[in-house]
């Protein structure tokens, strides 16, 4: 034995040790592919890889999956499939029209408002698709669902960062509605995600090939033309030279809040190796200077440009994060092959400059005040990332959520009106979430309110504001205002991305020195808005990557929308819906008074017990009353049903009670398992008449048994072969005629009509008209019990048209004693 497993053991090893070494061969080789390019001029190398099995969307559910994409990354590759197929030309309905969306930051959320507002572009989605400098609330983009798409954006196109695609089946208010039957088409998608990224940090670029030298910003650097009071600049300078065809790329790091950057030229030389019409003159040439945030700028694609041969390129009140900078020389007086000939070689100095105020001051002016909020977690069982901001200031206090801001705010400024900023941190894992900005104050409210992520806000550079009732960020889908009174403002940045937010409030001087008015203000990260306007339940969930949790709003039957807050169904119709959905239950009184009269009191129980849990789910679906827990009366309304059905097809046969017991034990056990599996699902209705069915068959084979006896093929069958047939004819003959006198068929051929009709209300409920058909649905189902259980007869078998006489057992007894006697004798 020990031999055997060492030997197996031994063969395992080198099976393992071939399998190895093929595996890093390949692995070796496709590294190397990778990594050395066809020119050999780029080195990258896979940075992570995503597989999604094959994920099934029910109409109306939605999927996130979230790609980290680092700073370093050069490419990544996106290859879905799916079976679905749209027909570009033949779009009718959008809200039930299968997209894919994309968001930087946070997941998208296309339906906050309408269909119109979601950015959805009619047309194949492509890599030309991305790119451009967008605002916050401008960047989802949503694109009808593709057979297949095959996506490889690069860094030259969209950002590092944490970049959202959302699948959706259908979007729309209804989306998180509540829904008992969910019909529709379903679609099915799978796929892969792959991030390349560069292997040395000092390269970028789509194929890796494009060196970046780091700017480091120094504080102790002072330029020598700085003349910039009251803000404590850091930067330096850097010497380079590019020839007229080449050019140079720059990165800079903003690590903390800044008004400024600026970046400047000094001492630029021309020289040229042949010289044409004497000097060159330096001022029929350009520096060109792009910039771009987040990713490396192009002539045609970036965010500020100038020349900064002519003057300093300034970026106000930039973001965080990482900015590159690309020196590129132009003629502007010179054709292209001219300055080619030229050979001209353009040396300059570099400087750049950050512009920071002191640590409570703001603004290009640094007058304005500001103020970091502290993170205080909410004490809330059972919620992730909930919490609210609180200034660090000893002017406030940490016992209430809000804080007033007449201590707080800027007094000085040029003008009439002046700045207060404020700064908060939101984690990444909770980019899901939403921060709640309320403003309340005695009298009436003057001020405006600007939010901005990764930098300061400006009367002009904002992602969200608000001014008053009419003039606010209601363009913007991920803005959703609930309360613009005089005195009070409330509204909310729907998932918002993670990372530091800084709100500004542009408010009048005046104000500052109202102190009999008081005015608060709170900002809070919540999961849902308005706690789902008390119509839902607020759940929280990770996305397909299992990095972000992301909360959402599960509302009731009569309201739907993302904060619950659309009424779908009025008060008047949630009354017609409930009469129609409870009152058709009463359908059910019809087979258990059959069963009553007829002593089936196991039938008599199961019909009545199916209306009573029928009617009470749909009077807690409907919001009316719920005795027990919804997922409690969802399952006895339907396993109740299933058993309903099932148990009138085992009525209809004549077998004994032992039997029928042990065929409802198997037909409850597999109806359960349906019920608690997939309730709504419209095959569970073929399988339960199948199931019916078989019980049915199964009980006349029983039947059949235990009442007729086979035909017993001895030695001799073929010499009587005629009164075999003979009697096999009168048996099919005897048991057609016991068939036929089994059941009352008008009865019968009426009940599988009502059974029909059942099963078409069930296939023709929809979302919006389940109660109509669902009602019909409850009426057909009992009617047609009650007609099958009125189309059994007084069973007839075949015995009873061959009786046997009393004679015949007599006769059997006598011949019997008499063998006894002889054997006596």
């Amino acid at each position: 034995m020990f031999l055997i497993l060492g030997h197996s053991c031994s063969n395992l090893f080198l099976v393992f040790l071939v399998f190895t070494v093929t595996c890093f061969s390949s692995s070796w080789v496709l590294y190397g592919e990778q990594v050395q390019g066809g020119d050999g001029s780029h080195k990258s190398s896979t940075l992570s890889s995503f597989i999604y099995a094959t994920t099934v969307l029910k109409p109306y559910e939605w999927r996130y999956i979230s790609v980290d994409l680092p700073p370093w990354f050069s490419s990544v590759t996106i290859a879905l499939e799916s079976n679905i197929g749209i027909d570009l030309k033949r779009i009718e309905k959008v809200s039930t029209l299968p997209m894919i969306c994309f968001r930087e930051g946070s997941p998208p959320l296309p339906d906050v408002y309408n269909t119109s507002l979601t950015g959805l572009v009619i047309d194949h989605i492509s890599n030309s698709s991305f790119g451009g400098s967008q605002n916050l609330q401008m960047v989802e983009k949503c694109y009808p669902m593709q057979k297949s798409i095959s996506l490889m954006l690069t860094n030259e196109q969209i950002r590092p960062g944490i970049w959202y695609f959302g699948l959706f089946n259908g979007i729309g208010p209804i989306r998180t509605q509540s829904k008992m039957i969910n019909r529709g088409h379903s679609y099915s998608f799978s796929g892969n995600i792959t991030v390349e990224g560069c292997t040395n940090s000092a390269m970028l670029g789509k194929f890796c090939n494009q060196t970046i030298s780091l700017l480091s910003c120094l504080d102790t650097y002072i330029s020598p033309e700085s003349g910039i009071a009251n803000m404590t600049p850091c930067g330096g300078t850097e010497k380079g030279c590019l020839d007229v065809a080449g050019s140079k790329v720059y990165s800079l790091d903003v690590v903390s809040i800044a008004e400024e950057i600026i970046i400047t030229a000094l001492n630029i030389t021309f020289t040229q190796s042949q010289r044409s019409n004497g000097a060159i003159n330096s001022s029929g040439h350009s520096l060109m200077c792009y910039v771009r945030h987040g990713t490396l700028p192009q002539p045609q694609l970036y965010d500020y440009s100038a020349d900064i041969n002519r003057s300093p390129l300034v970026i106000p009140l930039p973001r965080l994060g990482r900015w590159y900078i690309k020196i590129l020389p132009a003629n502007l007086s010179e054709s292209t092959s001219a300055i080619q000939e030229m050979n001209t070689t353009i040396c300059y100095s570099l400087e750049w400059q950050v512009l920071r105020c002191p640590a409570d001051k703001a603004g290009l002016n640094c007058t304005s005040a500001k103020y970091t909020l502290q993170t205080f977690l909410k004490r809330t069982p059972y919620v992730t990332f909930e919490s609210y901001y609180l200034p660090i200031s000893g002017e406030v206090s940490s016992g209430s959520a809000s804080f007033p801001l007449g201590p707080l705010l800027s007094n000085s400024s040029d003008g009439d009106y002046t700045w207060t900023f404020f700064l908060l941190d939101i984690p990444d894992g909770a980019a899901g979430g939403n921060i709640h900005v309320r403003v309340a104050s005695e009298a009436k409210i003057s001020g405006e309110i600007y939010a901005r992520y990764g930098g300061f806000p400006s009367h002009s550079n904002w992602d969200y504001f608000y001014a008053n009732s009419t003039s606010n960020s209601n363009g913007s889908m991920f803005f959703k205002l609930y309360d613009a009174s005089d005195k009070s403002v409330s509204f909310y940045i729907i998932y918002a991305r993670g990372g530091t937010w800084s709100f500004g409030l542009r408010h009048p001087i005046s104000n500052r020195h109202s102190s009999t008015v008081e005015t608060t203000m709170s900002i809070s990260l919540e999961r849902c808005p308005e706690k789902c306007s008390s119509h839902g339940a607020c759940k929280s969930v990770l996305d397909s990557s299992g990095l972000t949790f992301y909360s959402f709003c599960d509302c009731d039957r009569r309201n739907g929308g993302f904060d619950c807050s659309v009424e779908l169904v009025s008060s008047s119709g949630q009354m017609r819906q409930s009469i129609s959905l409870i009152g058709s239950n009463a359908a059910a009184l019809l087979p258990a008074y059959w069963a009553l009269r007829h002593k089936a009191f196991a039938e008599w129980v199961l019909y009545t017990s199916s209306g009573i849990s029928s009617g009470l789910y749909h009077a807690c679906d409907l919001g009316t009353w719920c005795p027990l827990s919804y997922h409690v009366l969802q399952f006895m309304d339907f396993w109740l049903s299933f058993m309903a059905v099932v148990s009138t097809f085992v009525y209809l046969s004549t077998v004994d009670e032992v039997t029928k017991r042990a065929i409802h034990t198997v037909v409850a056990i597999l109806t359960a398992l349906m019920a608690e599996s997939g309730p709504t699902k419209s095959s569970n209705i073929i399988l339960v008449v199948a199931i019916g069915t078989l019980a049915l068959f199964i009980g006349f084979l029983i039947e059949f048994f235990t009442h007729h006896r086979w035909i017993s093929f001895s030695t001799e069958i073929c010499l009587n072969m005629l009164n075999r047939w003979e009697t096999v004819k009168a048996w099919i003959h005897n048991f057609i005629r016991s068939l036929l006198k089994r059941f009352r068929w008008g009865f019968l051929l009426a009940g599988f009509t009502a059974l029909a009709m059942a099963a078409i209300s069930w296939k023709l409920e929809t979302s919006q008209n389940y109660w109509i058909w669902h009602s019909a649905w409850h009426v057909s189902i009992y009617t047609s019990s009650f007609l099958f259980l009125c189309s059994k007869a007084t069973a007839v078998n075949c015995e009873n048209e061959q009786p046997r006489s009393e004679n015949y057992e007599l006769a059997r007894q006598n011949s019997f004693s008499g063998s006894n006697e002889r054997g006596g004798r």
